[in-house]
């Protein structure tokens, strides 16, 4: 399928120390509704088209999108890329992994363990060693050897909410429980998750993120904040988002540890500079924008608009 209209925002946008940030959206198909995104080494950027059971490609330099379908049932929320370029999707409607080969697009499906139940999958991250963690938020996490297939799942150790999951640079994996309004860290030999409490009671802790040393940066759903976390130190720290009713979706720290956080309340994406602790908020054209989770590569951070059928992306030099 092609698309070649090309929607271009005319916003320059100057930010404290990081020089001017340029801003484009391109259109994907009506009815895709984009959940979550994953930039591709490329130049492509994969999203998952929830609503349509399929896997997107937009080809930015052309305004292209192909589609791959994964099966009927199919409800993709997470896409992420694995280290040889291939498509990991957390597919709640098949209860499954699968996998789209970035070259050929062949698909590959991974079902969860029978006896598992039906786990709402929602997001994964890649560890040190290779081994692909995931959430669900029906209460279960699990891990799946991309090399052998080999999968094994866990209940959460407070039962329902696993959302988002993250890996540090040493490659350990956290995730988010927005139900269970904590982060855990997995233990990779184990499994074992440890609970670790933020500050704020009843947060909603919906999407983490490691910048490059290692500190946990946290999305507060409910408590429309942005919170750090040290596990060096194992200290915290809160930001609430601008504005009068902030409800921080995603989190996403890019290259330079800027931290870009989705504000469903006042329908912007914002950036927030942990040295000088100011935020900056790029407000969307397009009301009920909805962005979900953020993803990025150097340069460059996208953001699906799940609401209005579009990809955004920010860019500086």
């Amino acid at each position: 399928m092609r698309l070649s209209l090309l929607v271009v925002l005319a916003v320059l946008t100057a930010f404290p120390a990081a020089g001017e940030v340029r801003v484009q959206s391109y259109e994907v198909p009506r009815g895709d509704h984009p959940h979550d995104v994953a930039p591709a080494a490329d130049g492509r950027v994969w999203y998952t088209a929830q609503m349509r059971g399929a896997l997107g490609l937009l080809d930015p330099a052309t305004g292209k999108v192909e589609r791959v379908p994964l099966g009927e049932g199919s409800r993709p929320h997470g896409v992420i890329v694995g280290p040889d370029g291939t498509a990991w999707v957390t597919d709640g409607g098949l209860n499954a992994i699968v996998a789209v080969d970035s070259k050929t697009l062949a698909v590959r499906r991974y079902p969860l363990p029978a006896g598992s139940g039906h786990a709402n999958l929602n997001t994964a991250a890649f560890d040190g060693d290779g081994i692909l963690w995931f959430t669900g938020q029906a209460g279960i996490y699990g891990r799946l050897d991309p090399a052998s297939g080999e999968m094994r799942v866990f209940k959460a150790p407070r039962g329902r909410g696993p959302y988002g999951i993250a890996a540090t640079p040493e490659g350990t994996v956290w995730y988010a429980s927005l139900a269970g309004n904590h982060i855990a860290r997995i233990e990779g030999d184990s499994g074992e998750a440890t609970v670790v409490e933020p500050p704020t009671r009843e947060s909603g802790p919906r999407r983490v993120w490691s910048d490059s040393n290692g500190v946990l940066w946290v999305s507060q759903w409910h408590a429309g904040q942005v919170a750090a976390y040290d596990p060096r130190t194992d200290k915290w720290r809160e930001w609430r988002l601008p504005g009068g009713d902030p409800a921080a979706y995603s989190v996403y720290v890019d290259e330079r540890d800027m931290v870009w956080v989705t504000d469903f309340g006042a329908n912007a994406v914002v950036r927030f500079d942990p040295a000088s602790e100011t935020f900056q908020s790029f407000p969307l054209p397009r009301d009920g924008a909805a962005v979900r989770q953020m993803l990025g590569r150097p340069g460059e951070a996208w953001a699906p608009e799940s609401a209005t059928d579009r990809l955004t992306v920010f860019r500086w030099e």
